[in-house]
């Protein structure tokens, strides 16, 4: 029997972060089911024509070249007491800490004829496979997208490139609920629109209906969307961790995964949890959160490889930086909405509008921010930026300042850089120009206060 120092259940981006940190430090296995570990955020451009499907496909080399072992197959059974992982082909290696970073699996509603065919998830080699051979052979005339999240947006837009009628529907008001708030979703929305796509906006699937292959979803506002004998349903509407392996297990499993500690250690000692198959909490509140994303199962596993070479690391949450694209409009968000926010804190927001370069510059386009602060210490806990031009980097910069738990005042004497091609003139900045509209808000108040007071 093999026995590595290190095993990892999941060839994703946290297991091959691992690889890449340990493989020529440690003996280091890597067991991956899947036949290529993807990138799953570039799987809607390969239905847009943008990109062959085999530039989704990530490397084995990723893996191997650092030193690590890749084992392909699928692990059926994991015993704790005799650290000892058996394959579905009968193999079996021993370890002496074992990661666990199987991931998320997509959430299927229960919902009667959902076995129908016609009816897609989106987030494995083979959903993406199925799509795409049924948009190439013009087998698919209409779709309706359930879930407008990012991914819900992005494959909407990809197939009515492809001139497929699509319907995207949400049970939210507006779109990218979790990420921003009704009042910068209204461009966005205007957009969706203007690309052709039908939005069904606080809307919900409640029925489907078919012989054999879809054919009708019936909505929850009465609405009947008909697909006739072309039509497709992707469902998009989020992850679920993909624990069913240690079901009838010692190991600690909450509502949203894996129960680790800010170490990624479990309840069992030298087994860890990385990615999305974890529950870990919110880097400005401390509760549960949903944070399945790549960006943060790389930190995760980072953070555990440094500790396990001897580092003294911890986790301090999910800030769940996102963004996305819509039509014209680059969208990004981090921390809590004040949707979200309003619940816990007493709040205030500030909004900001520039160019994207000098107004005098040709092509100046717009950006647009939105800063949600804590009214009480002025710490950040949440933004969100809306341009024609990327905004990833104006997002990181407002994660920044909320795990330094910078103050609105802090923002308020950013040291910037400005260019005439690059940035707004040098007498303003979107996120001081936001930090600042806060300021003016909260002394107007105090005045507003004093005034009522006397």
């Amino acid at each position: 029997m093999k026995n590595f120092e290190i095993l990892v259940i999941g060839g994703g981006p946290a297991g091959i972060t691992i690889a890449k940190i340990l493989g020529r430090k440690k003996r280091v296995g890597v067991i991956r089911p899947e036949d290529n570990s993807m990138i799953y955020c570039a799987m809607p451009y390969v239905l847009e024509g943008l990109i062959p499907i085999e530039k989704t496909f990530k490397k084995d080399e990723l893996i191997t070249d650092a030193g690590a072992n890749l084992i392909r197959d699928k692990v059926v059974s994991v015993s704790f007491d005799n650290k000892i992982v058996v394959l579905e082909n009968g193999e079996e290696y021993q370890y002496d800490k074992l990661i666990i970073a199987t991931g998320a699996d997509p959430v299927i509603p229960a919902i009667e004829n959902i076995d129908l065919k016609g009816i897609y998830t989106f987030k494995t080699q083979e959903d993406l496979k199925e799509i795409y051979q049924a948009v190439e052979q013009k087998a698919i005339k209409r779709t309706v997208i359930v879930g407008a999240g990012a991914i819900g947006i992005e494959l909407a837009q990809a197939l009515n490139q492809s001139k497929i009628e699509c319907h995207l529907v949400d049970m939210a008001g507006s779109i990218l609920p979790s990420s921003i708030d009704i009042d910068i979703s209204k461009e966005i929305q205007d957009e969706i629109r203007h690309l052709g796509i039908n939005l069904h906006l606080n809307s919900k699937v409640c029925a489907l209906s078919g012989a054999d292959t879809i054919e009708n979803a019936s909505l929850n506002n009465g609405e009947n969307i008909s697909l006739g004998n072309s039509g497709a349903i992707v469902f998009a509407i989020g992850m679920q961790a993909n624990t069913e392996l240690f079901k009838c297990t010692p190991l600690n499993i909450g509502e949203q995964g894996i129960v680790v500690n800010n170490k990624m250690e479990t309840n069992i000692k030298d087994v860890y949890a990385v990615g999305d198959c974890v529950q870990f909490i919110s880097g400005i509140t401390g509760e549960p959160v949903f944070g399945k994303l790549a960006t943060n199962a790389v930190p995760m596993a980072r953070m555990l490889s440094k500790n396990l070479l001897g580092d003294d690391r911890i986790y301090k949450g999910f800030y769940n930086g996102v963004a996305t694209k819509v039509g014209k409009y680059f969208v990004g968000a981090t921390g809590l909405t004040e949707a979200l926010a309003k619940n816990r804190f007493d709040i205030v927001t500030g909004y900001s509008e520039l160019t994207t370069t000098f107004p005098i510059m040709p092509n100046a386009k717009m950006a647009k921010m939105k800063l949600i602060t804590d009214k009480k210490s002025l710490k950040i806990l949440g933004g969100q930026v809306v341009s024609e031009i990327p905004v990833t980097d104006k997002v990181d910069i407002i994660t920044l300042a909320i795990q330094a738990d910078l103050t609105v005042k802090d923002l308020t004497s950013l040291s910037y850089s400005a260019q005439p091609y690059q940035s707004f003139f040098p007498a303003n900045n979107l996120v001081v120009a936001c930090a600042e509209e806060i300021l003016v808000k909260l002394k107007n108040k105090l005045k507003e206060d004093k005034c009522c007071a006397l």
